[in-house]
């Protein structure tokens, strides 16, 4: 990849959503643009969503991944829907889901900071616990959405959802959050190198806390809105594991950390959604869906890595090759002495 090409990664998300759009339209014997973009634009905020808490952990550096998201997604749905059904009060429901999301994320942060257990296997483990939750409250659970919320939901002035604007200026105050922030800042410095960001007197530890919990309230509120939207379900957030860290590798950001597009969340959500479309449009099966999005992601870390390839990779073969060199140096030195 070039430098130029780099300097503005979340454009290919774009590019490849429009390309999937006009092969929509080329294939589609029913035509409707228009409603086909409006379709995705109500789906994608979803996506969107959680992608923005997932892009924060990858951010923090190698290893850093939520698999608890999904998990967290179905669970929150639940929550939020029987508070707002006990309560009546849809933003209790709303902060319900939230919580819900951020007391698993504590559970990940204890393991990985506590107990210094890697991150994935750290919120594998969250997961399974919110899982579990999940399948209790799933027994005899006959609550039920909260309609003016999912009128809300629904809403499309103009073809263009309210949800997508709320989540579209959502991603401006995270893009913000991590440029001109204390925590922004640092959250790059840790994923670009722990160890520099430590010496430098980064509180990483503090970093990584905000981190995860961000992902856990972000996943929760992406299920209280999903299930309003759809209805709880056991596997709600199933989907949105392998989507949520497709999404943030395709849009931009670094899987190595360091480096996040926002913006690119967008692109790439558009893509997916888009794409889920086209495939079913031309009667593909979920394991094919599945399969193609997984190649999608692994040829996009192959151009990542070849890309930066160049980098430590290059740095070690120098040294080696400089290493001879640097003897034949010290050793004429020698001699002439």
């Amino acid at each position: 990849m070039t430098p130029r090409t780099l300097a503005r990664p979340w454009i290919w998300g774009f590019l490849a959503a429009a390309l999937v759009w006009i092969l929509i339209l080329a294939i589609s014997t029913e035509g409707g643009g228009g409603q086909t973009v409006s379709l995705a634009l109500s789906l994608a905020p979803y996506l969107v969503i959680v992608g923005l808490g997932q892009m924060l952990v990858i951010t923090a550096g190698p290893g850093n991944i939520d698999v608890s998201v999904a998990s967290i997604i179905s669970l929150a749905g639940f929550v939020a829907v029987q508070v707002t059904a006990t309560t009546g009060s849809v933003p209790l429901g709303l902060l319900a889901g939230v919580g819900t999301g951020v007391a698993i994320a504590v559970i990940s942060v204890v393991a990985i900071l506590g107990l210094s257990v890697p991150p994935i296997i750290a919120t594998l483990a969250a997961g399974l616990i919110a899982s579990s939750l999940t399948l209790s409250l799933a027994d005899g659970f006959t609550a039920v959405p909260d309609e003016g919320l999912r009128r809300l939901l629904n809403l499309r002035p103009a073809g263009v959802p309210v949800l997508a604007v709320a989540v579209a200026a959502l991603t401006v105050l995270v893009a913000a959050l991590l440029s001109r922030t204390v925590y922004g800042r640092s959250l790059l410095a840790v994923g670009q190198s722990r160890p520099a960001a430590e010496r430098a007197g980064v509180p990483v530890a503090r970093v990584i806390t905000t981190t995860y919990l961000a992902s856990g309230a972000l996943a929760g509120l992406t299920g209280a809105l999903l299930a309003a939207y759809i209805a709880p379900s056991p596997d709600l957030g199933t989907r949105y594991l392998l989507d949520s860290v497709a999404v943030v590798v395709i849009g931009g950001t670094l899987i190595s950390g360091g480096r996040a597009v926002p913006a690119g969340i967008w692109g790439s959500a558009l893509f997916f959604i888009l794409l889920d479309g086209l495939v079913n449009l031309v009667g593909w099966s979920t394991a094919a869906q599945n399969l193609l999005k997984g190649g999608l992601v692994l040829f996009v870390l192959f151009l990542a890595g070849g890309g930066t390839r160049s980098g430590p990779a290059r740095r070690i073969r120098t040294r080696r090759r400089l290493q001879p060199a640097a003897a034949a140096s010290t050793t004429t030195g020698d001699n002439n002495a």
